[in-house]
């Protein structure tokens, strides 16, 4: 009379809880009016990615664009909430055929919601790696830059848990942030489509 069901999908867009697989970045190049190797920096990348004008603005895009199909999910989670206390409620009052009734609509919401969360999960995990890939790459080009140039040998990335970074000279993260800003200027946002996102 009862069937999995799963939960809501939650998801934290505003955050943009990104990863990057880069636990450190090592200057390239010709250090220009310093002495690199001295000096070790830290960056927490994962920060600095969300915290640019063009992470703040892919965002909001992914916000806007994924909106309706969250919605969607939250709306079939909730019918099968509602076929769930149905069932509960009526359990000595409803006849067997209405129960059966009941837990095949259950079971039947509950596959389709579990498809949907599937699709939803993996598009927007596509559209997160698209953002974190280009930004990511111009952002590695922006501190191969400005680290010789400002004397370090090395930056590290302590935004990864697997390889914290115990102790660097300086912390880097917000002026890496203006540089990228300043470098990869972000044009106004263009105007929705209307193009649906789901499949």
């Amino acid at each position: 009379m009862t069937w999995i069901r799963p939960g809501v999908v939650a998801m934290a867009f505003g955050a943009m809880a990104f990863g990057w697989g880069a636990s450190a970045l090592l200057a390239q190049g010709k250090p220009a009016n310093t002495t690199a190797g001295a000096k070790i920096a830290a960056i927490n990348l994962r920060a600095a990615i969300a915290n640019t004008a063009e992470g703040k603005q892919a965002a909001a895009q992914m916000e806007t664009e994924f909106m309706a199909r969250r919605k969607e999910l939250e709306d079939l989670n909730k019918k099968i909430n509602d076929l769930q206390q149905r069932l509960t409620a009526g359990a000595n009052t409803l006849s067997d055929e209405e129960k059966q009734r009941l837990t095949l609509e259950g079971q039947r919401l509950t596959r389709q919601l579990e498809r949907k969360q599937n699709d939803f999960q993996e598009e927007l995990n596509d559209a997160q790696t698209d953002v974190i890939s280009r930004i990511g790459r111009r952002m590695v080009e922006v501190l191969g830059t400005y680290a010789p140039n400002n004397g370090y040998g090395a930056v590290l990335d302590n935004s990864s848990q697997s390889t914290p970074v115990m102790y660097a000279s300086t912390e880097i993260t917000e002026e890496i942030v203006k540089l990228y800003d300043q470098t990869y200027p972000v044009m106004s946002a263009p105007a929705a489509s209307g193009k649906p996102s789901g499949k």
